[in-house]
């Protein structure tokens, strides 16, 4: 009597083929997100109440400036990447959580593209950030944010938000990959979290002691915050334009290949 063998996993080829299972993978991780109460409530509502915070608590830090009537205009761009830093750290835990559990080794017995989970994590991080955005503009509005910006740069700011956040997710599931478990997961985006609020998010850098101020002004947070502020607002950008695709665009590039890269040597192993 024989017993018949299992056929291996055939993996499909061709663009329709990637397209599809980035697709799925897109829709499980949009799913779990759906399903994720404390990840909706810290992308979302803990920014709302951080402006909140600062504009009604520290606000006559920055109220009087001659080029912010108040100081709303001044703090919305930096929460809004504050939110982006929430939403990335939630996808490094959800990428070391599908690591450790066993989720990826059962997804590398079917016929699905590695990069394809990884990518599924990536959107869902961005949809979730679309979100949140959406949230903090609507609250800032309600609280006073008065943009001056045209149709052509409120497009331009979505643009570098968007290339922001799709580097700081691609950053997020690449330590989310080498991460040993959530935990060790969560510790290693804290910098995420971290590095706004040493930049010029919610002060400006000449006010800050000169070892910080120097921090705030080399760092790829500020430049971001100063291109979408002066979209928004009217203020002037000079090359924060410039300085913040190239950051964002080197730490995407070197996300995505360090990324893919960590996540097929973690299968070899």
């Amino acid at each position: 009597m024989t017993t018949a063998l299992a056929a291996p996993a055939v993996r499909h080829t061709g663009a329709r083929a990637a397209l599809s299972d980035r697709l799925t993978m897109s829709a499980r991780s949009l799913r779990l997100t759906s399903r994720d109460a404390d990840t909706l409530v810290m992308s979302i509502v803990l920014p709302v109440l951080l402006m909140a915070l600062f504009v009604y608590v520290f606000g006559g830090a920055i109220s009087g400036r001659a080029e912010y009537v108040d100081y709303v205009d001044y703090v919305v761009p930096g929460i809004v990447l504050l939110c982006a830093g929430y939403g990335a750290a939630s996808t490094a835990m959800v990428v070391a959580a599908d690591t450790t559990s066993g989720m990826v080794d059962r997804l590398r017995s079917l016929p699905v593209r590695s990069s394809a989970v990884l990518t599924g994590h990536v959107v869902a991080s961005v949809a979730r950030n679309a979100l949140s955005t959406a949230v903090v503009v609507g609250a800032a509005l309600l609280m006073g944010f008065r943009p001056d910006a045209g149709p052509l740069e409120w497009l331009a700011t979505a643009g570098v938000l968007l290339l922001y956040v799709l580097a700081l997710s691609w950053l997020a599931a690449l330590l989310g990959v080498l991460a040993s478990g959530v935990e060790s997961a969560s510790a290693l985006s804290f910098l995420m979290l971290f590095l706004p609020y040493l930049s010029s998010a919610f002060v400006p850098p000449e006010t800050l002691p000169t070892a910080l101020r120097a921090v705030a002004e080399h760092q790829p947070i500020t430049p971001v915050i100063e291109t979408v502020r002066g979209l928004l607002t009217g203020t002037p950008i000079g090359s924060s334009g410039w300085l913040a695709v190239l950051w964002c665009g080197g730490i995407l590039a070197v996300a995505v290949t360090a990324a893919g890269w960590a996540y097929r040597r973690r299968g070899r192993t």
